[in-house]
């Protein structure tokens, strides 16, 4: 742990908000595997800060609320300028198991230049997630020239 940082937490921690922080945490705890770490209620019954434990990261989250009104979901926005990138053992059965707990399917799975098996989906509330599984190590050389040999690709199929 660095000086700091509490326990179980990277120097980084993101943190969303949603309209339903109660329904969000079922399903990123169906789709990814994700783990309740903590929940802390207002008065009125919203969530007012949540804590949930993706592998070895935290993801933090509050709901929509009057008293904060700069703070809007993604759903409210109409979609986030952030999205979230989640490296899993397997993920090809991470993809599924997202679309089976209800995300859809932004970019299928396939492999890519930089060395990871790689798609995206997006979940019921309006984030993307980045779903990867790392499966073959490559110096910044080999990536920056996969990357030009990949991007000359496309503009030809233009």
């Amino acid at each position: 742990m660095s000086k700091g940082v509490p326990a179980g937490f990277h120097a980084l921690t993101p943190s969303m908000v949603v309209k339903d922080a109660r329904k969000a945490i079922d399903f990123f705890e169906r789709a990814f595997g994700a783990e309740e770490i903590d929940v802390m209620t207002g008065p009125d019954g919203r969530v007012m800060h949540a804590e949930i434990r993706f592998g070895d990261s935290i993801l933090m989250m509050g709901e929509e609320n009057p008293a904060w009104p700069q703070f809007k979901s993604a759903e409210t926005l109409g979609g986030s300028p952030i999205s979230l990138h989640f490296y899993v053992a397997d993920v090809d059965a991470a993809f599924k198991r997202a679309l089976d707990a209800g995300a859809k399917a932004d970019m299928p799975v396939q492999d890519m230049f930089w060395g990871d098996r790689y798609g995206k989906v997006r979940d019921p509330f309006g984030h993307v997630w980045g779903l990867a599984t790392r499966v073959k190590e490559m110096t910044k050389e080999e990536v920056a020239r996969a990357g030009r040999e990949w991007m000359a690709k496309m503009a030809e199929a233009k």
